[in-house]
């Protein structure tokens, strides 16, 4: 057990500065152990600590009639969705540990974001996940791609929660630095709401799950820090290994022990491991933990004690168990045949003790590891690329005249194609639950009486007898980091505005966001500009819908040698659908139908016409530049709430909102997105009229502009004249640009006529990313 000697060199190995080094002396009155290095190196992490980023977060909305636990209080937030119900959500990050091991790196991102919604005392019953890759044409790129994808569908089929919806996007600015967010959402009532704080002085302290081992060492210590060969190489131990089916025994045990009353507090062993889930316990409720660390189950023979306190071994929980029933715990997890351990108890100190081998190996205040880590207010510079960003025009760009070639290379390109190779992976209808599958513009599941967790004496076989009302809710997460990186500010608001929008397509109501801000390196001032501007950005759409933050993540330090990634603030919007007839997909429906647009067909104000930053300036004419379509939130917010009364009203078939690829392409999908749940298409085909709706637009931003605050919808020839009217008195445009019928998509403009082959489009639609990848 002799530590090595602390020297600048070890201190900065520790990710840790020289003048935090002089901070944690200071605090302390001392020299730290080695484990205490280690335990303050993990704690002031940006990972743990937000330490470059709190300033930022503090300017998002986070407050809410509705929210019941809200931002940084607990886990994951928690939202009010009547009759005494809730739900908890929260999207995370595991980008660093899936670059270096793509399958256990992706694996263990889901068992730790479903950790975080059980120790809410919630039942998982929902999974989302937002991915970015390179260019999937790069042979290291497919590996990654294809162990994250494996990674996702293994730990959620085996743990058993639906993977329902998502979003993939490639770009070279991730090659070297994949992204990988995981969002879970879970259900309860009210008074099933669990905290993490280690309240009750004298009560005891239970460790419950596998034995701790040595992989994660470190994990949030390597999440913090740039992306490097050598870094990768030298950290593949910070990778942990996760297990679903222990993942899911533990979850089940934790929801019949919390309805026995017996638990104080409970956290899960996430990010820092045994270290942040004793210390975050203790501070929360303002009192101490004293631990020995002998009576941790170990994996490993010998292991240090900075080891045990580091590991972020994978299905672990901190449980605080009320004095005196003790024996309940036993019982419980006996019966499900879990280890568990008695390893300390709570104190009136204020301080984490931490005892192995008969001596003290750690002594802090908890306060100072999570509440006084030490804040950075960075600076911000303006990056010089925006200035030939904003100086592009469209003077050297001929227009389009002829669009046949166009539509089908857009539809099969990787980041518009259908991700059916993706969630085919994914068991999306465990739990019976899934009313919306992937493959529209949200998802949506429905609340069952055996979605809750047990009440107080009821078993796994009297879950589910109890009458709770339905409860539809949709789910979406988006960001287009193209836009963000072109300009952060209206990058991010659109990130917002479309995922609300997808959820007015859906028919649901926005409830509230957890957002994934992934960023480059915050020292470098031009970086932090795209950071600051960004969650400028969130905060001013957040506001504008009225959808609080309720958490989230911080994943910082997004680079490889090759450079940064693009900024993506990933937004995970979720929503409440008032009744099932409301629920809308995007496809259409039937011939005969007519097809309408709302919304500006082309912002003739912008200068680029909608076709900064889009997918046709990036496919067809390979520039990444321009800035992107303004994105007006008044406006935006009219076309919602207009779409949410038409579908109640009862007047809307199909909804499918204008994102990548344009106009074009959102009617194309909407012939084209349909099929059996095996993979059969069920093909309807549009005739489609601009030219009463084109004005004095290029052609190629007419068809594949991404304007923003644009929805096609279908309805019935009855209704074209009420839908018209009703958008038109909410100050939203509106037009009837066609009608649903036949096998191919027919276009007329001014310009000229154009028709495509359904089956052709789809074959590249649907196959593109299964091509790629064998």
């Amino acid at each position: 057990m002799n530590e090595p000697l602390i020297t600048p060199e070890l201190v900065q190995k520790h990710n840790l500065t020289q003048e935090e080094y002089t901070r944690i002396i200071g605090l302390l009155g001392r020299e730290p152990s080695h484990t205490e290095l280690g335990v303050f190196s993990v704690m002031w992490s940006e990972h743990c600590s937000y330490k470059n980023t709190r300033p930022l977060l503090k300017t998002l909305p986070t407050k809410s009639p509705k929210i019941l636990v809200g931002a940084g209080e607990e886990n994951a937030g928690i939202i009010d969705v009547g009759d005494g119900l809730a739900i908890a959500f929260k999207i995370e990050s595991h980008n660093h540990p899936s670059a270096v091991e793509p399958f256990q790196g992706a694996a263990t991102g889901v068992g730790g974001i479903i950790r975080d919604i059980f120790t809410m005392g919630a039942r998982p019953v929902a999974a989302l996940n937002s991915l970015r890759f390179g260019e999937i044409t790069n042979s290291d790129v497919r590996r990654l791609f294809s162990g994250v994808v494996s990674g996702i569908a293994h730990y959620g089929n085996c743990f058993g929660i639906p993977m329902i919806a998502g979003e993939v996007y490639f770009d070279k600015s991730y090659e070297g630095n994949p992204l990988v967010n995981a969002f879970c959402l879970g259900v309860l009532r009210h008074e099933q709401i669990v905290r993490g704080a280690a309240r009750g002085v004298g009560n005891p302290v239970f460790y419950v799950g596998p034995a701790t081992g040595r992989d994660g060492l470190a994990g949030a210590a390597f999440a913090s820090q740039d992306l490097t060969e050598e870094s990768s190489q030298q950290q593949r131990g910070a990778v942990q290994v996760g297990d679903p089916f222990m993942e899911k025994l533990v979850c089940e045990a934790c929801l019949e022990l919390l309805a026995t009353g017996a638990v104080a507090g409970i956290q899960d062993m996430g990010a820092a491991g045994l270290t942040c889930s004793t210390c975050e316990t203790a501070a929360r409720a303002g009192t101490g933990i004293e631990i020995e660390l002998d009576k941790v189950p170990q994996r490993g023979a010998g292991m240090t004690s900075y080891e045990i306190m580091l590991s972020e071994s994978q299905e672990r929980m901190l449980i605080i168990v009320k004095k005196g029933r003790e024996a309940e715990v036993k019982r419980i997890f006996d019966k499900w045949d879990l280890p568990w351990a008695e390893i300390g108890f709570v104190t009136d100190t204020g301080r984490l003790v931490v005892r192995h081998g008969g001596r003290v190996v750690v002594d802090v205040p908890a306060s100072k590891l999570t509440d006084e880590s030490p804040v950075y207010h960075r600076e911000s510079l303006e990056p010089g690329y925006l200035t030939g960003v904003r100086e592009f025009s469209l003077s050297g760009i001929r227009d389009l005249t002829e669009p046949g070639s166009v539509l089908p290379t857009l539809l099969a390109w990787p980041t518009v194609a259908s991700k059916n190779w993706v969630y085919r992976q994914y068991d999306h209808m465990v739990r019976n639950g899934t009313v919306v599958c992937p493959g529209s513009d949200a998802a949506v599941i429905r609340i069952k009486a055996d979605s809750l967790p047990p009440l107080p004496g009821e078993t796994l076989n009297d879950v589910g007898l109890a009458q709770v009302p339905d409860k539809y809710v949709a789910m979406t997460v988006d960001c287009n980091g193209v836009y963000c990186y072109l300009d952060p500010y209206e990058g991010a608001k659109a990130a917002v505005t479309e995922a609300v929008r997808n959820l007015a397509c859906s028919g649901a109501v926005p409830l509230g966001v957890t957002d994934n801000l992934n960023f480059g390196n915050p020292h470098n001032p031009e970086l932090f500009f795209q950071l600051k501007e960004s969650v400028r950005g969130l905060a001013d759409a957040c506001r504008a819908f009225d959808t609080p933050v309720t958490g989230g993540n911080c994943s910082l330090y997004n680079q490889s040698p090759a450079g940064p990634i693009d900024p993506t603030p990933t937004v995970a919007v979720v929503g409440l659908i008032e009744a099932a007839e409301h629920i809308t997909t995007q496809w259409f429906k039937q011939e005969g139908d007519m097809v309408l647009l709302l919304g500006e067909a082309v912002d003739l104000a912008d200068p680029l016409q909608g076709l900064g930053g889009s997918a046709y300036l990036q496919v067809i004419q390979n520039l990444k530049t321009g800035s992107p379509p303004r994105c007006g939130l008044d406006q935006a917010k009219k076309l919602h709430e207009t779409l949410l009364e038409l579908i109640r009203a009862g007047l809307v078939k199909s909804a499918h909102d204008c994102s990548e690829g344009g106009l074009l392409v959102a009617i194309a999908e909407s012939c084209i997105s349909r099929n059996d749940g095996r993979g059969t298409p069920a093909l309807l085909g549009a005739e489609i009229d601009l030219s009463k709706v084109e004005g004095g637009a290029r052609l190629d931003a007419l068809l594949f502009g991404e304007t923003q605050s644009r929805v096609v919808i279908s309805v019935s020839h009855e209704a074209v004249d009420l839908v018209l009217k009703r958008a038109y008195s909410k100050g939203v445009a509106a037009a009837a640009i066609g009608r649903v019928g036949g096998g191919h998509l027919r276009l007329t403009s001014k310009q000229g006529c154009w028709a495509w082959d359904l089956g052709a489009l789809h074959d590249g639609w649907w196959n593109s990313i299964a091509r790629a990848m064998r």
